[in-house]
């Protein structure tokens, strides 16, 4: 049988329409700002064919070599089982590596920097592009200056209570508004460009070669700006795992670059026919009756924008918690049909509260536009170094193939990161404050468990030897099925010879349950699920999820019985966790001040019941103390 074109058809343009919504929000509403950077008043850039010309061969030639070629053209062929981003690309890469090896904990360190870093970045994204949407307001009506920042934090905290609801409803709405706004600024800068052509003359990189060669300094500090129309390729990879990789370049070469581009030359127009209008060139590029609804527009895909990096935030959070990195945290699937809609609320009004101090600390896109772009820079190097890594293994390059195009890449995204480096001062430090802070709790929450486990081994009975002596020494046996979660499976959960010592009996038949993350996104039940027999009524479980995967301890022994034949009645069954609670000490471990860290974030993790949706009526939770 052989399958419908036409339906295929049909539903790649579905793909990549939704791919508009949800993949380019960032880059596309990057024209807001990012030209309009590059000739403030900061940068001292006069308004001169010389120099418009050089920004915008440079935006043209950033968008062709680090989006196209880079992030369309090879990002996407490196996926781990369909998956894109840099926690699953970071999975690809370790496979290279042993487990106790230095090239493996390189790789762990650098993608924690890059997944740290996105964290600073997606904070930084609602604010500076909703602000940047409302400053369209003053150029319509300059009364309305004082209200921008006021309009900008309601337009925000809306779009952070609405979080809860799913984007399922409004999800729908994402690609056709997307494909409007894509449409409406390529067509507004086509008249431009149209009314004064030579600007195609950018198309030449020797202008951007002639901006370095005349004033080299002003060159580094302009790519500043020239990399702020870059900041959402980073997306078009994490959500490969959405769309596919046809959908999203689909929709990068036939809508969304020649959308932007010509967006960016009919800025360029417009300022070189009335200079005045590079105060916002985006927003004068409209004939005054589009003002208002190009402002709408603007402000709708704004909050889109800012959707899909919410949303990216939450998709990096799950995969750093089934990865060992981030303490269990309440998710809440908001979308019974879509698992991959999903809401972290811990995430969500931390983000919150970050954007709106932002947006009162700089209180102008301009301002904000000095902070944006470094943290986000630093994980496009990082996902450049793991490609590279990537490619003689992924596509069998030769070494010396894989240099010629790898390199000249790192030192093209090292120069962008050279002139984001001078924006430090000017509020570039707060993402990589944010960053620093959140590379800090992912190392130092693997750290600490990896501490934990060492601890509890170091005190744990084997379990063969146990079972052995059940048959010598046997204890009261009582009617039912304990399941005792454990993080080992050859040693004897605590929470067993808690119940031992203080109850005395044992049930009739008793499963250790271990659970695993494995690097890929997603382990089906046959491949996953190993049941072992023991002696005495025990069996062993031994359960691999992929870090996609949601644990759902109903479905777990429905395929447990489907697999095995052993029958599992949930009214029959009760599941024994071990609480422990951390006891920061002089130890040798981590400073004690990780410890304390760890301590905390350990107590506020969500509950391991939660987290396995095991209900609480069947539950038996039993506490110990452990000093690190």
């Amino acid at each position: 049988m052989h399958d419908d074109p036409t339906q295929d058809k049909a539903s790649m343009t579905a793909l990549s329409l939704g791919a508009l919504g949800v993949v380019y929000g960032d880059i596309g509403t990057s024209p807001l700002y990012a030209f309009k950077e590059a000739f403030s008043p900061g940068h001292s850039l006069g308004v001169d064919p010389a120099n418009v010309y050089g920004v915008l061969s440079l935006i043209f030639w950033a968008l062709t070599i680090i989006v196209t070629v880079k992030y369309v053209g090879l990002a996407l062929r490196a996926d781990n089982d369909g998956e894109g981003g840099i926690l699953a690309l970071m999975a690809l890469v370790m496979r290279r590596y042993a487990a106790p090896s230095r090239g493996r904990v390189l790789v762990v360190v650098l993608g924690l920097v890059g997944a740290a870093m996105f964290y600073g970045d997606s904070i930084i994204t609602p604010a500076i592009s909703v602000l940047s949407a409302i400053e369209g307001t003053a150029v319509a009506t300059p009364l309305l200056q004082d209200a921008v920042i006021p309009l900008t934090v309601a337009v925000l905290i809306g779009l952070f209570l609405v979080q809860k609801r799913g984007t399922a409803l409004v999800g729908a709405y994402f690609g056709p508004v997307m494909l409007l706004w894509f449409i409406a600024i390529g067509l507004l800068g086509l008249f431009h460009v149209a009314s004064h052509p030579l600007v195609l003359r950018a198309l030449n990189p020797w202008w951007g070669i002639e901006m370095f060669v005349r004033e080299p300094g002003l060159a580094l500090f302009l790519l500043g700006a020239v990399f702020l129309t870059l900041t959402g390729g980073e997306a078009l990879y994490a959500d490969m795992g959405h769309f596919g990789r046809v959908p999203i370049r689909r929709a990068w070469l036939a809508v969304v670059m020649p959308g932007l581009l010509l967006n960016y030359f009919g800025q360029g127009a417009l300022v070189l026919a009335h200079p005045a209008a590079g105060k916002n060139p985006f927003f004068y590029l409209a004939p005054g009756w589009a003002l208002w609804p190009l402002v709408v527009l603007a402000t709708l895909a704004t909050v889109i924008a800012s959707q899909a990096v919410i949303s990216g935030a939450y998709s990096m959070t799950t995969q750093a918690i089934k990865l060992g990195y981030l303490p269990r945290m309440r998710v809440l699937f908001t979308n019974e049909r879509n698992q991959g809609q999903i809401y972290v609320p811990f995430i969500n009004w931390t983000m919150l509260l970050f954007v709106l101090a932002l947006v009162l600390a700089f209180r102008s896109s301009d301002n904000l536009a000095a902070a944006y772009g470094i943290a986000v820079n630093i994980t496009m190097v990082t996902t450049t170094i793991f490609l590279w890594l990537v490619a003689p293994q992924r596509w069998q390059w030769r070494t010396r193939r894989a240099n010629v195009v790898f390199i000249p890449l790192i030192l093209v995204e090292l120069l962008f990161v050279s002139s984001n480096a001078l924006k430090v001062d000017h509020g570039g430090w707060f993402p990589l404050v944010f960053g620093a802070a959140v590379y800090t709790m992912l190392s130092t929450w693997k750290r600490g468990r990896s501490l934990l486990k060492r601890q509890l081994q170091e005190h744990a009975l084997n379990l063969q030897d146990f079972v052995h002596s059940l048959s010598t020494y046997p204890p009261t046996r009582v009617e039912g099925t304990a399941i005792y979660l454990t993080p080992n499976a050859e040693t004897v959960p605590h929470a067993l010879l808690h119940n031992l010592k203080h109850n005395k009996v044992l049930h009739e038949r008793v499963v250790f349950l271990s659970a695993q993350t494995a690097d890929v996104p997603h382990v089906s039940a046959e491949q996953g699920i190993e049941m072992r027999p023991m002696e005495e009524g025990i069996y062993l479980l031994h359960v691999r999820f992929g870090f996609k995967d949601e644990p759902d301890i109903r479905q777990l022994l429905k395929d447990c019985e489907r697999l095995s034949g052993l029958e599992f009645h949930l009214m029959e069954t009760s599941f024994f966790l071990a609480r422990q609670t951390i006891i920061p000490s002089k130890i040798p471990g981590m400073a004690v001040w990780r410890e304390v860290l760890f301590s905390w974030m350990s107590r506020n993790a969500q509950e391991a019941s939660d987290y396995f949706r095991i209900p609480p009526n069947r539950v038996v939770e039993l506490g110990t103390q452990i000093e690190i």
